[in-house]
């Protein structure tokens, strides 16, 4: 699972090096062992989206399509039902919702309190 190394010239800022990762198609034990179904629920319509994010997020689409075009780069990263995305602490992004958006989510809290 590599990433394979860009050959456009890179405008090297910070955020270059924030990935969206997604996994597809996670295992049910693997949504089980992250308790998705415990996690709070967020969904968008159809729409274009600036977010930026100051934690990191992990969510699971139950429904939904979405490109997102991260803040310097020209790569979009798309996802969808059924992806287990996660995306870093500090990106800024485009979000392009074709398809209504209902997921899990989850906010890494940089404290050690509930």
């Amino acid at each position: 699972m590599a990433a394979e190394p860009c050959s456009s010239t890179s405008s090297s800022s910070s955020s270059s090096s924030l990935r969206i990762t997604v996994e597809r198609n996670p295992s049910e034990s693997r949504l089980s062992q992250l308790d998705i179904k415990c996690w709070p629920k967020w969904g968008c319509s159809p729409g274009r989206y600036q977010l930026k994010f100051d934690a990191e997020e992990t969510c699971y689409l139950l429904k939904g399509r979405v490109k997102a075009y991260p803040k310097g780069s020209s790569e979009a990263v798309e996802f969808g039902a059924g992806d287990l995305v996660t995306i870093p602490k500090g990106l800024s992004c485009t979000w392009d919702v074709s398809v209504a958006v209902d997921k899990h989510y989850k906010f890494e809290s940089s404290s050690s309190s509930s």
